[in-house]
């Protein structure tokens, strides 16, 4: 009946902007909520990442200096082991020379 009176391109066109008009409120009614809970999630997460990236510099930075300051002592260490070697080598040819 509205075929017969108005045409099928205009009722189509009709037909068209009613289901653009129910995609659009549809949209922004059940769509447009979860996508802003969805960025407010995101930038939650997005701030935790950058939190365990600076603690994770701060951890790799700590570990880095035990490790230098460990090398260090460890390099004492052995100094004081070669020198308390070479003191028994002397002591020992000072006496088997006076033998």
């Amino acid at each position: 009946m509205l075929i017969n009176k108005y045409g099928f391109p205009i009722v189509m066109a009709v037909g068209m902007g009613y289901i653009i008009k129910y995609v659009w409120e549809w949209s922004t009614k059940e769509v447009k909520p979860v996508i802003s809970d969805a960025n407010t999630v995101l930038i939650a997460l997005i701030d935790r990442i950058r939190m365990l990236d600076n603690d994770l510099i701060r951890l790799n930075q700590k570990v880095n200096t035990v490790l230098h300051l460990r090398g260090k002592s460890i390099e004492h260490e052995r100094v004081e082991a070669e020198k308390a070697i070479n003191r028994t080598d002397d002591d020992n040819e000072a006496a088997s020379g006076n033998g």
